[in-house]
């Protein structure tokens, strides 16, 4: 079984839920204190043993390209990001048109060849002990088929992801019998949530190219769902998730991770603020 070692990143969304600052700025390279997120999510990769990563960027987002490039006159100060660029390999491709996840993926076909490969939102930042790509990487490894990370989330809140119709349970590890993109409350398989992070068989092509088309876009949900016949798992993964495509999970982020920086300072201050807030 062939090792997973690329990564693609579909990053060509318009963040349109951040404008007006999107207008100049990816939401993508919106900071986590000092880091844009994109590069949480490109740490992520590397320490889960990625040596290749393929972003996938629209016409607007050049900035990603400037920023993911090896400049030794401006990556020697930031120790971290230098690092990650002699790790990894970052290539690029652009998606002209806003046609859906699917078609993002889609770009990456020469990239992966007839490799297994990961895929990551730009808009998830994942982070705990055990990088989440890592981890379903070893659920690859133990099943060979296509593996979705996942978590519970309430029954109100899974209406907002796609959701996983569950088959036979064996630890963190389900198989899938269906995905369901977005599903009403009347059709909630499951509180199993597909949450941005996916190890992908070179069989996820054909099935994008019969996907159907739905508002416009084809999502990789859809041709997902047709491969479950064949075999599809969902990983339960261990980690704090953060949607950094939400104003509140952007803000989420930035507090959680403060209190990881800077620990009892900025735990005292969101306290003292707390206090002085609470009678307004």
């Amino acid at each position: 079984m062939r090792k997973v070692r690329k990564a693609v990143i579909p990053a060509a969304g318009h963040g349109t839920r951040f404008l007006p600052v999107t207008k100049t700025l990816p939401k993508e390279m919106l900071a986590l204190i000092d880091r844009p997120a994109l590069q949480y999510i490109a740490q992520e990769a590397a320490d889960s043993g990625i040596e290749e990563i393929l972003v996938v960027i629209n016409p607007e987002k050049e900035l990603i390209r400037r920023y993911f490039s090896l400049d030794e006159a401006t990556c020697a100060a930031e120790k971290e990001l230098n690092t990650l660029l002699e790790r990894v390999k970052f290539s690029f491709a652009v998606q002209e048109h806003a046609t859906g996840t699917a078609n993002a993926v889609m770009l990456a076909r020469d990239f992966t060849s007839d490799e297994p490969f990961a895929v990551m939102y730009g808009d998830d930042v994942i982070l705990g002990r055990t990088p989440c790509v890592a981890q379903l990487a070893g659920a690859y490894e133990k099943t060979g088929c296509t593996v979705v990370g996942v978590q519970k989330r309430s029954a109100e809140e899974a209406g907002k992801y796609a959701v996983i119709r569950e088959g036979e349970k064996d630890g963190r590890l389900t198989r899938a019998l269906g995905i369901i993109e977005k599903p009403s409350a009347d059709d909630m398989p499951s509180t199993l949530c597909s949450l941005g992070r996916y190890i992908l068989t070179p069989d996820i092509y054909p099935a994008i190219e019969k996907a159907p088309i739905f508002r416009g876009e084809k999502y990789l949900t859809h041709a997902i769902d047709a491969l479950c016949e064949k075999g599809v798992y969902a990983y339960e993964f261990e980690g704090d998730r953060y949607d950094i495509g939400d104003k509140f999970g952007f803000l989420q982020a930035n507090i959680e991770l403060g209190l990881k920086r800077f620990g009892k300072k900025m735990e005292d201050y969101i306290v003292e603020l707390a206090k002085r807030t609470s009678g307004k």
